[in-house]
């Protein structure tokens, strides 16, 4: 019973990742690596050509689902090695075997004529649904410098209200104030570019970045620079995508979207760093705090937004416009307000009400840009939307995380803050598959209506 897929052609595929899911529902990662030298003058493995090899595995972690679309890799006896990010669980590509007992499921390619073709064991007439690059690169605007933990002692400053960049001794904590005090979005970029970049490095040594809980304290805002701010539905109507101004308006206000993502995923590493889950009335279990692999976490979440806002302000400036050219509002911040007194209340609302609509609606958004013949802005579109589904996965895993230590029900515990930290009716139409990719199901979503006062019904998508 074996299914033989076309995935593309070689030349077609220039990222060094894609995300692959099949017919079935199955998801699988597909590694474009450098061929390694051949051993012994064997010849090249089947899946090689041009100087590549492809390697194609299962995209979560077997150990705890952790997303290896994001894995390390690294070489070691001659075979490439993918790491998952959460608790670097090693995988050998050709084999799938790891120095932990566990293994993962890998999948042949092979090449024919240009055309790479993925073996799936197990099930005939399996075809490929659709296969998507995951984006790496933040584009830096004009070579902008990345700062490094020296800054501060070498006197650097950077556009941050309150002070110079951290130095070296800097907890996660001090690091995160400052990217929040920071109202450059170009600096804003570059810091949390770098600090996720250090956290994830350290982490593999015996001199980890300290988490600093309960040292600082976050700002009650972030800071923006030059931008006009009016309220949610105040903003302007963006049309249906078939103008250039249209298409602008839509951009824009996802770049904004976006922006204030990269505060929110670093407000929650330092805002809720001190907390500790609630002893469980019906088990034995204990307080506990966050592990390290929460910050790391939120942080490759605030990372991913940079990347995102990097995409769209260059689209931005593609297509002739800037940002900051257009009016913006604050309300994924109103949000934030509403939730800073409780984790979880904060992940059900911004990550599982906030991030999850984001998917809801981004499949419309990117088959305008398409209809409209604008294929730039749907590559940054789709490397978006499969980044938010991790985004939301991440959401859901700590709030469930949380609650089975708490002996709480993770649907129940959303709902009631939904109901208590939100205004008006989480609405749909729901795209149930990216939802479901992400762990929610209909009890989640079906029928909620959140109950502060106000003016409702406007649901800011994405982040």
């Amino acid at each position: 019973m074996l299914s033989i897929i076309p995935l593309g052609r070689h030349a077609e595929l220039e990222n060094s990742r894609h995300a692959i899911t099949l017919s079935t529902g199955k998801r699988l990662v597909l590694f474009r690596l450098p061929a390694l030298p051949s051993i012994n003058d064997l010849p090249a493995p089947a899946s090689s050509i041009g100087g590549w090899t492809y390697y194609a595995m299962e995209k979560e972690c077997p150990h705890a689902g952790g997303p290896m679309g994001d894995a390390q890799i690294d070489i070691e006896d001659s075979s490439y090695i993918a790491s998952c990010p959460w608790h670097a669980y090693d995988f050998n590509l050709d084999t799938g075997s790891s120095s932990f007992g566990v293994k993962a499921c890998v999948f042949p390619i092979t090449v024919r004529e240009d055309q790479l073709m993925l073996e799936f064991d197990g099930e005939e007439g399996v075809g490929l649904a659709r296969i998507e690059p995951i984006s790496e690169k933040v584009k830096y605007k004009h070579n902008a410098r990345t700062p490094t933990s020296t800054d501060a002692i070498n006197g650097i400053a950077t556009t941050n209200t309150t002070s110079s960049p951290p130095g070296e001794d800097a907890t996660v904590c001090d690091w995160c104030v400052h990217i929040l005090n920071t109202s450059d979005p170009e600096q804003k970029i570059n810091l949390t570019t770098h600090l996720f970049s250090t956290f994830a490095t350290r982490e593999q040594t015996d001199n980890p970045m300290p988490i600093g809980a309960g040292t600082v304290q976050p700002p009650d805002e972030p800071p923006r620079q030059d931008l006009t701010q009016v309220q949610p539905w105040q903003t302007l109507n963006p049309g249906r995508g078939g103008t250039l101004k249209s298409r602008i308006n839509m951009l824009h206000a996802l770049a904004n979207i976006e922006q204030w993502a990269i505060d929110l995923a670093i407000d929650i590493c330092v805002r809720f760093a001190t907390f500790h889950t609630e002893p469980s009335p019906t088990t034995t279990a204990t307080s506990q705090p966050l592990p390290r692999t929460f910050f790391h976490d939120w942080l490759k979440v605030a990372n991913d937004e940079a990347k995102h806002f990097s995409l769209l302000r260059t689209r931005l400036e593609n297509l002739s416009s800037s940002f900051g050219a257009l009016p913006v509002h604050h309300g994924l911040w109103d949000s934030a307000r509403h939730t800073s007194h409780d984790l979880r209340a904060r992940i059900s609302v911004i990550a599982l009400v906030h991030e999850a609509r984001g998917l809801d609606v981004n499949p419309s958004k990117i088959a305008k840009f398409r209809k409209a013949g604008d294929t730039e802005s749907v590559e940054t579109l789709e490397i978006i939307h499969q980044d938010e589904i991790t985004h939301v996965t991440t959401g859901h895993r700590w709030l469930s995380w949380i609650c089975e230590r708490e002996g709480k029900d993770a649907v129940e515990v959303f709902r009631g803050a939904v109901r208590e930290c939100f205004r008006g009716p989480v609405k749909g139409p729901f795209n149930v598959e990216a939802r479901g990719e992400a762990g929610l199901d209909g009890r989640f979503y079906e029928g909620l209506i959140g109950g502060l006062p106000g003016r409702g019904g406007h649901v800011v998508a994405g982040g």
